[in-house]
């Protein structure tokens, strides 16, 4: 312990590169000498696999149980279309993210700038490569995305733990989870993920493959119609949730800083998302394929399949998952409010802990005025995720490397399939004018529209939104 604690003090007080480097290679020594401790194993990870699960874990939690939904909005073929396409698209861009990392990262190392102690986040990377402006842009838009990741988790904890137990209403649940959920401000870092990303992942696995086989052995419900898509309204709604499904990219940066070597992390995203595929695209098939047009009524699909032991074992993991995910979204929030408050760098993990309690507090508010997680979803996904997954780093790259000597002196080259700047930045103008005209404007207006029924019908502060099985009234706003 001791020759580490002088190296830091070291590091501390002279920023030079010689001892960046050498901190890196102790830091990967202690990795590997330690890899078969248990504190290892369950608790300090930095590998490939790590991101790999970091990454599948955080796409899918509660979306897996909204896509029916969004299926009975766009018909079967656009929603398989949408998602192979988002999923695709924000592949991508998690790659572009990655590479703009990579680019920040070796130029602060070149000014002899050590993170032994500090994460790196998006907003310091658009910061430092392209100026305060863009900082201030990817800080709003990820701090409000993920706060809102974070309200959806905890609505739906509430309406999941509902269909077990429903002697206490939604709202009551809502701050029961808001309660547990506060205990994420204990987990210091992505470092510390790994036995819960790796849970995490056999969870949605086990509830997608439980939506798949009961909707199945259920069989198509007495006259099922399969409408969709009927309304533009409801069409680009569907849309904009896919688009949010693929969105988990607002915590890469610090999903990529917490690995031991984050070039590794380039195709990751791209892996994790064709494992999220097998999850998403069968449940969602199965499960519309089985109830048609009542799921326009259901936003969660554990609502129309019967009751029993696998359906409560799902609706258990699921809430221990949307808990992880949780924590997920929440770490970044945390981080960027202890370098506000000036606490990022203490080692103390209970005073970190307390500093990151009033992040926790307003989300858990949010939670208990709006209480109907589908039509959010939709909404976050239009106006936040279509920016900062798709749209900010598309235009980051082109502005990063419109110069020939930034193109020249790139940490990062094209990658092999796609060799030319010039289609590089062809591709990423698609996606600016796509995700601005289809996903920020259409999934916008249509988002909204929905968004604003729902409240009108059912008011703010729901004691119970969705409880009872859905009367002509309550159907009217579709």
């Amino acid at each position: 312990m001791l020759p580490q604690k002088q190296a830091e003090e070291a590091i501390v007080s002279n920023f030079n590169e010689t001892e960046n480097e050498a901190t890196t290679k102790e830091e990967e020594k202690d990795a590997d000498s330690s890899m078969f401790s248990v504190k290892s194993l369950l608790w300090h990870g930095g590998s490939a696999w790590d991101a790999w699960f970091s990454c599948a874990s955080n796409q899918v939690a509660q979306v897996l149980l909204t896509l029916p939904y969004s299926f009975s909005q766009l018909g079967m073929l656009s929603g398989i279309l949408f998602q192979v396409f988002y999923g695709l698209v924000g592949s991508w861009t998690a790659y572009l993210i990655s590479v703009l990392y990579i680019e920040y990262r070796s130029r602060k190392e070149k000014e002899n700038v050590s993170f032994k102690n500090h994460v790196i986040q998006w907003f310091e990377v658009l910061d430092g490569l392209l100026g305060p402006y863009w900082k201030a842009a990817g800080l709003a838009f990820n701090c409000t995305f993920l706060l809102f990741g974070s309200v959806i988790q905890l609505i739906a904890c509430a309406s999941n733990i509902y269909y077990i137990n429903d002697r206490l209403d939604k709202r009551t649940w809502t701050y029961i989870f808001g309660a547990c959920c506060a205990t994420t401000v204990f987990i210091p870092s992505f470092h510390n993920y790994r036995i819960w990303s790796f849970l995490g992942l056999g969870m949605t696995t086990y509830t997608a493959w439980y939506l798949t086989i009961a909707a199945l052995i259920h069989g198509q419900v007495e006259g099922v119609s399969h409408s969709a898509p009927a309304k533009l309204v409801l069409y680009f709604t569907g849309a904009t949730n896919i688009l949010y499904t693929f969105g988990g990219h607002a915590v890469t940066v610090e999903i990529m800083h917490a690995m031991w070597k984050p070039q590794k992390f380039k195709y990751i995203y791209l892996l994790a998302t064709l494992y999220v595929f097998t999850l998403t695209i069968p449940s969602a098939a199965a499960v519309y394929w089985a109830f048609g047009d009542q799921l326009l009524n259901h936003s969660n699909a554990f609502s129309l399949l019967p009751k029993t032991g696998f359906r409560d074992a799902a609706v258990i993991l699921m809430l221990i998952h949307q808990f992880i995910t949780f924590g997920f979204a929440c770490t970044p929030l945390y981080f960027v409010w202890e370098k506000v408050i000036g606490l990022h760098d203490t080692r103390s993990i209970c005073l970190r802990a307390l500093a990151r309690l009033p992040v926790v507090i307003p989300i858990w508010f949010l939670a208990i005025i709006f209480p109907f997680f589908g039509p959010i979803n939709s909404a976050v996904g239009a106006l936040l995720v279509s920016f900062t997954v798709y749209i900010i780093p598309a235009m980051a790259h082109m502005l990063t490397y419109r110069k020939a000597s930034a193109r020249q002196n790139a940490a990062e080259k094209p990658p092999s399939f796609l060799p030319s700047w010039t289609a590089m930045y062809v591709f990423n103008s698609f996606i600016v004018i796509w995700v601005l005209v289809v996903g920020f404007g259409f999934g916008g207006w249509a988002s909204m529209s929905n968004f604003v029924k729902q409240v009108d019908t059912f008011g703010l502060f729901a004691k119970c939104y969705q409880c009872k099985s859905p009367s002509p009234s309550s159907a009217q706003h579709h």
